[in-house]
């Protein structure tokens, strides 16, 4: 828990951007915590939490404290006939923690297998893939008061998810720190192949009855061939929200683009493709110097080594712009740029 000064934050942060923290320290226990949040020489100061790094963009050194979330553990504390309710510490691998679900047998997070990051950070923007959300397998989070260090649980309807949202990237955004997360697992599960391109790479694999091994495997198949490997290529996975517009709106650009692909959300709503958008545009693919727009999915930025934070997010907003005049389109990123 020793505090330190002038950290390196370069192998804290996928993108690998060099930058560094003024001040620094990890915590271990919800008491080593809170024990950090009372010392006098932090009470003022900005503080990041840090998880895995896979979700952050450094424009700038970190003229404040990061605190690394390192709370591990992951433990059954209840069950009933047909779900298993799991603990896990916010400083998890969220892979690890997958697996760990997957070794018991347990369905409700397969679809989001190889998703980076931490299961800290994982509810903050409520994260998902292929047809799931976290939501979905939520219980509830145990999180510490960064002003008075008191521990509160936040159940499903306290968290307010939304689509890549929550009440921490609103509201409460900086107000809390994540330690603990109880999920909801199902024992007997019937996987979700409906989404991109499961049910193709399943039939690839010649799989006729899926289980949740089965699933994981083809997500994993499917985002190792199209997303790069952020220890190869730096990268925060995708950039990009995909944009949820009115009906309206995309039967009018379905007039002028008729292969524009959609996701129902509701009967008034769709949800883009914000890759399919940003590729029309002419950006996939693109390389300036060194950093650009992934040659296999549009949506991910990459840093192909020593850009800087600030040229990447320039470039973010210059294919927020382009998207924004050629389809009427407002991109959000995804990405939080520090």
């Amino acid at each position: 828990m020793r505090l330190q000064t002038d950290f390196p934050l370069k192998p804290y942060n996928t993108f690998g951007i060099d930058v560094k923290a003024r001040l620094f320290a990890r915590f271990e226990t919800v008491e080593e915590l809170q024990e950090l949040l009372q010392m006098p020489e932090l009470k003022q100061e900005q503080k990041l939490i840090l998880g895995g790094g896979s979700n952050l963009l450094f424009t700038r050194d970190f003229d404040g404290v990061v605190l690394q979330n390192g709370i591990k553990g992951i433990r059954k504390i209840g069950e009933d006939e047909e779900q298993v309710f799991l603990k896990a510490g916010g400083g998890e691998v969220w892979h690890e923690f997958v697996l760990h679900t997957l070794n018991m047998n347990l369905g409700g997070v397969e679809n989001l297998s190889l998703i980076p990051g931490t299961v800290g950070a994982a509810p903050l923007q409520n994260i998902g893939a292929y047809g799931v959300e976290l939501k979905d397998v939520f219980q509830e989070l145990e999180a510490v008061n960064v002003e008075t260090g008191e521990v509160r649980i936040f159940d499903n309807g306290a968290c307010r998810f939304g689509y890549r949202e929550s009440i921490f990237k609103n509201e409460l955004k900086g107000q809390y720190i994540v330690t603990h997360v109880v999920f909801k697992l199902h024992k007997k599960h019937r996987p979700n192949t409906s989404y991109g391109a499961i049910i193709s790479t399943l039939e690839e694999m010649q799989v006729q009855e899926p289980s949740i091994h089965h699933v994981s495997a083809a997500v994993c198949h499917i985002r190792q061939s199209k997303l790069p490997d952020p220890k190869q290529i730096g990268n925060a996975g995708s950039f990009f929200k995909n944009p949820e517009i009115p009906l309206s709106q995309y039967e009018e650009l379905q007039k002028h683009y008729p292969a524009i692909p959609s996701y129902p959300v509701s009967e008034t709503t769709v949800k883009v493709p914000a890759g399919w958008l940003i590729e029309q545009c002419g950006w996939k693919g693109k390389v300036i110097g060194n950093y650009g727009v992934h040659k296999n999915q549009a949506l991910v930025l990459v840093n192909y080594g020593g850009a800087k934070g600030e040229d990447i997010r320039k470039l973010a907003f210059e294919v927020i712009d382009s998207v924004k005049e050629k389809f009427g389109i407002q991109l959000s990123p995804e990405v939080n740029i520090m």
